[in-house]
């Protein structure tokens, strides 16, 4: 991710872009790495023709039932993403509001069906660009997988954050090995204060979702370091590996 603008077009001439995307309305699976690897490299780089694409891809998510709609989503999502990171993408929520809006709409819809937890993870991340809320639209998928790599604000040791099946805990160490030490991580507490930590969370269980809420309870809960003793918010750690010096993190 940087702050440098877009390159003037997508891999090879603009023009093919539209028949790229009749190619993916028709078979959105199977067409879905090419369209990216086009229109958003690396889910990181985005385009002014990515950009345009978006009206198109709403309307292919509002032709499809909300089981057949993910692959399209997974599409815009990324894109969408990318707008922040490039002086190309500064007006893309204004001039595409309307598409962005249905997209945002068109993926809550399917938020409230019943989802594995990586597949609600991955469409929470989505919901969250279209809504324009940054840092956890890049980093909930790694909530579903149970593990956060990041470093300790004191000393700067390598930590794992596991969250999930595994436990709940911060190490220093691989922890497969089963002879790591581990420090536990404390959950926040269900009233969480109003912020990006509360939404989500209430947002989870509203989906009927409630392991997926519980790990975001830790998400946003604090943990210590086994190398030095410090401790420190896990959510602030989390954020600090995605962007940097975040300020606040998300909105």
């Amino acid at each position: 991710m940087t702050d440098s603008p877009a390159p003037e077009a997508p891999y090879g001439s603009a023009a093919d872009v539209p028949a790229l995307l009749d190619r993916f309305a028709a078979d959105p699976p199977g067409v879905w790495a090419e369209l990216m690897d086009r229109l958003c490299p690396m889910l990181d780089t985005a385009f002014p023709e990515s950009f345009a694409a978006l009206p198109r891809l709403a309307r292919i998510a509002a032709a499809r039932p909300p089981a057949e709609r993910r692959w399209v989503l997974a599409a815009a999502g990324p894109i969408v993403r990318c707008a922040r990171w490039s002086a190309a993408g500064a007006a893309v929520r204004e001039t595409h509001a309307a598409a962005i809006a249905e997209l945002a709409r068109l993926t809550d819809e399917c938020l409230r069906s019943p989802l594995g937890m990586a597949e609600y993870a991955g469409l929470l991340q989505d919901a969250l660009a279209f809504e324009g809320v940054a840092v956890w639209d890049e980093c909930l998928e790694r909530l579903a997988e149970g593990e956060y790599e990041v470093a300790c604000p004191y000393c700067g040791v390598n930590l794992f954050l596991v969250i999930g099946d595994d436990g709940f805990f911060s190490c220093a160490d691989d922890y497969a090995l089963g002879e790591a030490e581990r420090t536990p991580l404390r959950p926040a507490d269900a009233a969480l204060p109003a912020g990006p930590g509360a939404r989500l969370h209430a947002r989870a269980l509203a989906d009927g979702q409630p392991a997926f809420a519980e790990r975001l309870l830790y998400l946003f809960g604090q943990g210590a370091c086994t190398h030095c003793g410090t401790e420190f918010a896990v959510a602030d750690r989390v954020a600090d590996v995605v962007s940097p010096d975040p300020g606040t993190p998300g909105s």
